[in-house]
């Protein structure tokens, strides 16, 4: 049975740390039916991904990242950001460089 690993959330919900790196969140905006949706068509299209990666076919592979990428965008993981008080987006950025830093240290620290 696969384990369910959780990442720790910055204080204002809008990214998730993974290996010190911050990944945005889905839009928590979004109804939970279409947010389950979105992650519907986000799983198909990884799976397609792999699927054409296995077979060689570059095409294939081409379209079903491009499906991917309209899912992550679409969730709001992606493209514009979906906050609206003007902040930036850090997504992608090793959390020690960001005005995050001193939260995640805090967080390092206190599991030590």
């Amino acid at each position: 049975m696969p384990t369910h690993q959780t990442y720790p959330h910055t204080p204002d919900g809008r990214y998730f740390v993974v290996s010190g790196r911050l990944w945005r969140t889905s839009n928590p905006g979004l109804a939970p039916e279409v947010r389950q949706e979105l992650v519907d068509q986000l799983m198909r299209a990884r799976r397609q991904v792999g699927v054409a990666k296995k077979a060689g076919d570059t095409e294939a592979e081409r379209v079903a990242r491009s499906a991917v990428d309209a899912a992550k965008r679409a969730l709001g993981e992606r493209g514009p950001v979906w906050w609206t008080d003007g902040a930036p987006d850090f997504n992608r950025r090793m959390v020690a460089n960001t005005p995050y830093a001193d939260w995640y240290a805090a967080l390092a620290s206190s599991a030590d």
